[in-house]
């Protein structure tokens, strides 16, 4: 089913699930970082794969966390940060880095990763009653459009249909800005509407 195909009810309650789970998400990074974490509303919508290409810039250098979804709506689950967000991340827990992410700021990564994609898959799961749960995260640094390419658009595995997330961190009065996005396999997307009696 295209994007196109998803009723106002659909997309809304689509929506809903991606603010419940990325305020979850906010949540578990306060009680990583040991300080408060507050998001602004986020920009949740349905889009097709390759809008995505029109959205950013694609030539900009990100570091990604990666994960797969695995269970009743499985997928793949990517949380991307530019340069200058993650080393404010990484600084803040384990001290002033260098020019370049070091092997501590990607365990860092990953394990901050691993926190928020379980936070995100049970809070969903217990609005669906669906099981979800993460692979070990991935932490990756490239292009985004590369990143995009080789992770999801050439294995063709995927739907057309992505959730894509966009918020904000406010960490004191600093804005740190992160772009979430949940890239099901055909049919996961209608298997959430599906729980929620909106097939």
């Amino acid at each position: 089913m295209s994007y196109l195909d998803f009723n106002d009810i659909q997309i809304d309650a689509l929506r809903e699930v991606g603010n419940i789970g990325i305020g979850n998400a906010a949540t578990a990074m306060s009680q990583l970082l040991g300080r408060s974490i507050q998001i602004t509303v986020p920009k949740v919508n349905v889009i097709e794969l390759e809008d995505i290409f029109s959205r950013i810039d694609g030539e900009e250098i990100v570091y990604a966390v990666i994960a797969r979804v695995l269970g009743d709506a499985p997928g793949n689950m990517l949380f991307v940060f530019d340069k200058k967000t993650i080393f404010k991340i990484v600084e803040s827990l384990v001290g002033e880095m260098g020019e370049e992410l070091n092997e501590m700021g990607y365990s860092v990564l990953g394990e901050m990763g691993n926190i928020i994609f379980t936070t995100y898959m049970n809070a969903i799961g217990r609005l669906t009653n669906l099981c979800l749960f993460p692979s070990v995260p991935a932490v990756t640094k490239d292009m985004l459009c590369a990143i995009l390419s080789t992770t999801f658009i050439e294995a063709g595995q995927f739907s057309d249909n992505v959730l894509d997330i966009e918020t904000d961190f406010i960490q004191e009065k600093e804005e740190l800005r992160g772009n979430f996005y949940f890239i099901p396999m055909p049919g996961s997307l209608e298997k959430i509407l599906e729980s929620l009696g909106l097939n």
